[in-house]
């Protein structure tokens, strides 16, 4: 698949003289589908004020803040095989059993990293750069970049953020032992947005838990990361529920059939990333005008099949701003239209019986009539929320 170029021609003028950060996420490499939304970016003429990140998000945004042209970093990319990444620390497991640090040596992702970030610290660069990370011995989140935190190794900190528990040792940053910051926050939008008069996260890792039917036999590190998915959306859904800073595009980047450590993937989710952020970009100056929210938002229709409702309230339990229950025992929705961003919805996926939709208003053509097309699985009418 071509790779998105930025075309000269299709240049637009700069956009006003806005604060805007750029927040972007962990997720294996699905990340490198942010490597399509800084194209995306740079065609739109958006320059962000600040860059943040998690985990391979913080990778990416060193080397956006250290200007690393996008072709180079599609380059990088590309060129990417496992044997990079995943070396079986053996002698540590072997001579230390239960207490090696981790399964894989932390040394061949440092020098993979250091390939991109160089030796830098934070305060040498021309842009403001965030990274996540979580002390381990405080159990607490920390972000490097931040005023009192920038006297430290770039490469220590990105590091640190892309050690993810278990995988890879973790990381001394500034006397601090580190790991992946996902284990609080894998969208550290709270701390970029200090300041700003609007906010660009970029959502790959944790966005959509479409089922997996047989996670339970696919080994240790599938089990894994499934656990840790679920927990960093689980994290991540009352930030964003509950957002009250500058107004945020939220972008979500359809890769969630992708697996976090696929290497053959990545023409993909570099032009998943691209498709979904211009997409969302045109909601760009309607969202600049608000004070706060999430954009882009869309009119949803709500239907629930009566006959799969089993009266459990759990879509009450996390929705009853959404959901309520009739004098029957059986889930309704309170309005059949709803206003949502891509931060809504995601108790759709918690009805333990498929019995809840979710699609947009628009596809029938009138708000007024029923859905016509049906999901015939579950699978389906994941995606059918996912694509909306």
């Amino acid at each position: 698949m071509p790779q998105p170029k930025v075309k000269p021609h299709l240049r637009r003028e700069p956009v006003p003289d806005r604060k805007v950060a750029l927040v972007l996420g962990g997720g294996g490499l699905k990340g490198f589908a942010h490597i399509g939304v800084l194209a995306a970016l740079q065609e739109k003429g958006i320059k962000p004020t600040v860059v943040a990140g998690t985990s391979i998000g913080s990778l990416i945004c060193a080397a956006q803040a250290a200007g690393m042209p996008i072709d180079d970093m599609t380059d990088h990319a590309k060129s990417l095989r496992r044997r990079d990444l995943f070396r079986l620390n053996r002698l540590g497991m072997i001579l230390e059993r239960s207490h090696a640090p981790s399964i894989y040596q932390g040394d061949p992702l440092r020098d993979v990293l250091a390939s991109i970030v160089g030796d830098t610290m934070f305060e040498d660069l021309g842009t403001t750069l965030l990274v996540n990370t979580v002390d381990l011995q405080r159990g607490s989140p920390v972000v490097w970049g931040l005023p009192g935190l920038r006297d430290v190794s770039v490469l220590d900190a990105v590091y640190a953020s892309c050690a993810l528990p278990g995988f890879y040792p973790p990381g001394e940053v500034g006397g601090r032992s580190c790991v992946d910051g996902g284990v609080v926050d894998n969208l550290p939008v709270g701390a970029a947005s200090q300041g700003m008069d609007a906010v660009i996260a970029v959502d790959t890792g944790s966005s959509s838990l479409v089922t997996e039917r047989e996670i339970a036999r696919q080994g240790f590190t599938a089990i894994y990361m499934r656990a840790a998915t679920t927990m960093m959306h689980a994290l991540q859904l009352s930030p964003l529920e509950h957002w009250s800073g500058p107004p945020m595009i939220l972008i979500r980047p359809r890769v969630s059939h992708i697996g976090w450590f696929s290497f053959s993937h990545t023409d993909e989710l570099i032009d998943a990333g691209y498709r979904a952020a211009m997409e969302a970009l045109e909601h760009f100056e309607g969202c600049l005008s608000s004070e706060t929210g999430i954009f882009p938002r869309r009119a949803m229709r709500v239907s629930v099949e009566r006959e799969k409702c089993i009266g459990c309230t759990i879509c009450v339990a996390l929705a009853p701003q959404v959901m309520e229950m009739d004098e029957t025992g059986k889930a309704v929705p309170r309005m059949p239209v709803v206003d949502w961003s891509p931060a809504d919805g995601d108790f759709v996926h918690h009805c333990p019986t498929y019995a809840i939709r979710a699609e947009p208003a628009e596809s029938n053509g009138s708000a007024n009539q029923p859905q016509s097309t049906e999901a015939k699985t579950p699978e389906e009418a994941e995606e059918r929320l996912e694509a909306s």
